[in-house]
């Protein structure tokens, strides 16, 4: 067969049982240039690879551990203060179930990976109510006393509203944050006064319940010491998390905000979905509602708030035109099941672990 001097040809055999994948060399290409490719560039792209699966590992790793050494922290410090199971229930537990959500997404926005740090938060919403309660109503039909969650239901799904509203303008700015900081605030003081007045109401027991559940034992000083370990653990885990997933996506070429909204949302969501598996296996199933519920509230008027009054963030046309509604159509989903018939039996959690592959499989 004749060849051109510019013919180019496949190398397929670099010696006994060795192939360099079909890679097409130019026959004018240097000799040292075929070298480098045959000795060096294909392992540094393997340990490339390697650290980026390492450091997204290790991240979500360090965010579950941290995330629950932060709770127990929190919750023995708090006791030992003497602050009632209640507000225990409806703040402490509320915000360090979401403190990974948290550092991720401040952590992403200081670094202008924006699209990580609102695909975090609308991600970890809609996998707390497809993902979280979806396994623990498979493992326990969760029954709720719809007097318990009608508030709570109600001003999630405002605030998944809000935020849909807040998307559409392209970017949460230090105004918009202001307002979803004090719609939290105003909406945890009317809630614990009138819980307070009235400990006999069924959403007052619920938060009780919500601080019960978590256990732990010791002094003042082991709580700091747990929190300080928790609060370690979330800042290098998040680090990492961001890093590793950043280059997960670049690697891939989805964008940030696909990550962000399925591997860093499900990762940061973590202490959740541990909460309420463990509340189900002990048939505390109410729990993992008022656990997921609580934590989308913190997520979008905490977690977004705190972020964009730190650095205004913009948002991804994705997830203004696709992602928030559908998290604001998982919110209303738990409509029927809470408010009117205050039950998810095991095939309402199956339908709702189905609905989250299915929007995985579409995100991808």
């Amino acid at each position: 067969m004749r060849c051109s001097p510019r013919s180019a040809f496949v190398i397929t055999d670099l010696g006994p049982g060795r192939a360099l994948g079909g890679e097409t060399f130019d026959t004018h290409r240097p000799v040292e240039r075929i070298d480098q490719a045959r000795t060096g560039h294909g392992v540094e792209g393997k340990r490339d690879s390697m650290v980026m699966y390492l450091s997204a590992a290790a991240g979500l790793v360090l965010l579950f551990g941290g995330g629950e050494f932060l709770v127990r922290g929190a919750v023995l410090v708090s006791r030992r203060l003497g602050l009632s199971p209640l507000l225990i229930g409806m703040t402490v537990v509320a915000w360090c179930t979401s403190a990974p959500e948290l550092v991720v997404s401040l952590g992403a926005a200081l670094e202008g990976r924006s699209d990580i740090a609102v695909g975090n938060v609308v991600g970890s919403n809609i996998f707390n109510i497809l993902g979280v309660l979806g396994a623990a109503a498979l493992i326990t039909p969760i029954v709720v006393d719809p007097r318990a969650m009608r508030r709570d239901t109600v001003v999630m799904i405002v605030s998944a509203a809000a935020l849909v509203f807040v998307a559409a303008t392209g970017e949460i700015t230090r105004v918009p944050a202001a307002a979803l900081l004090i719609a939290l605030l105003a909406y945890v003081v009317i809630s614990y006064r009138s819980e307070a007045r009235r400990p006999s109401l069924p959403s007052a027991t619920l938060h009780e319940n919500e601080s019960a559940e978590i256990e732990v034992s010791g002094s003042v000083i082991s709580g700091v010491a747990y929190l300080l370990g928790g609060l370690a653990a979330l800042v290098i885990g998040s680090r990492l998390l961001v890093v590793g997933a950043s280059d997960i996506a670049r690697t891939f070429g989805v964008s940030e905000a696909v990550i962000g909204l399925s591997l860093v949302a499900v990762g940061t969501s973590l202490p959740e979905l541990a909460t309420s598996i463990i509340a189900a296996l002990r048939k505390h199933a109410d729990v993992a509602v008022g656990n997921v519920v609580g934590s989308n509230i913190f997520n979008i008027l905490g977690i977004l708030g705190v972020t964009a009054l730190v650095k205004p963030i913009g948002i991804a046309e994705q997830i203004a035109s696709v992602d928030v509604w559908i998290m604001l159509a998982a919110s209303l989903a738990l409509v029927p099941m809470l408010l009117w018939r205050g039950r998810l039996g095991r095939s309402t959690g199956g339908m709702l672990l189905l609905g989250y592959a299915a929007y995985l499989a579409v995100l991808f």
